[in-house]
């Protein structure tokens, strides 16, 4: 509890630490993901070049951008609907 009684007590050391290690394996997994499912939309198979092509590069650079918005998009939705629930994070 605060000290007058009122709002959310505030988190201790081990829960913000606890919170930033949770931010970071989100973090992670959505790079792994994303550089899944764009590897396997742009990158052409048969690797003819050692290098990527324009097309590739191009390909890459927006389906990155669209995976990192969409991504930014549905956490500020949650975040939002936490919120209307009464609930929080510590992170924010």
């Amino acid at each position: 509890m605060s000290f007058f009684g009122m709002g959310r007590p505030q988190p201790t050391s081990a829960e913000k630490v606890a919170a930033v290690e949770n931010e970071l394996k989100v973090v992670a997994e959505m790079h792994s993901r994303m550089v899944k499912i764009c590897t396997l939309k742009c990158i052409d198979k048969t690797y003819r070049e050692g290098e990527l092509s324009k097309g590739e590069s191009v390909c890459l650079d927006r389906c990155a951008a669209k995976f990192f918005e969409a991504h930014t998009s549905i956490s500020e939705q949650l975040q939002k609907e936490t919120a209307a629930r009464g609930g929080g994070g510590f992170m924010g």
